[in-house]
């Protein structure tokens, strides 16, 4: 469980990364971080032999609602989004480069084009 923690987090990192972006990782906390504030989270299960996975990656949204809470119970953590810190990133941009770092994560040589496209409208 904890390789595909990892390979997700570090997927997400490399794609940060082609943003120009430097983003880490945090021991006992899973996600993404850039300096104090966490960019991606995610939520993994695997219950009777099925995984359920989650990954959400904050592209461009309304970060309003976190100033009224503890995002993931870490004090002292913010909130960030790919659009404050890379201007003009847009969820469609965004959704290609990160099913290819995915990919090349976890050793996949091609990505169908319909599968991205199920991504990017969230019928996967």
């Amino acid at each position: 469980m904890r390789q595909l923690v990892c390979g997700i987090e570090n997927a997400v990192i490399v794609l940060l990364s082609s943003y120009g972006i430097s983003a880490g990782v945090r021991g006992g906390a899973p996600g993404v971080y850039v300096g104090n504030d966490k960019i991606a989270a995610l939520g993994l299960r695997v219950r009777r032999g099925c995984s359920y996975h989650g990954l959400s990656l904050n592209v461009d949204m309304d970060l309003t609602p976190y100033a009224r809470i503890v995002p993931c119970g870490l004090a002292g953590t913010g909130v960030t989004t790919l659009a404050t810190l890379a201007r003009g990133c847009t969820v469609e941009d965004v959704t290609p480069r990160l099913v290819a770092a995915l990919a090349r994560e976890y050793g996949f040589a091609a990505i169908r084009h319909e599968d991205v496209q199920a991504a990017q409208s969230g019928t996967t």
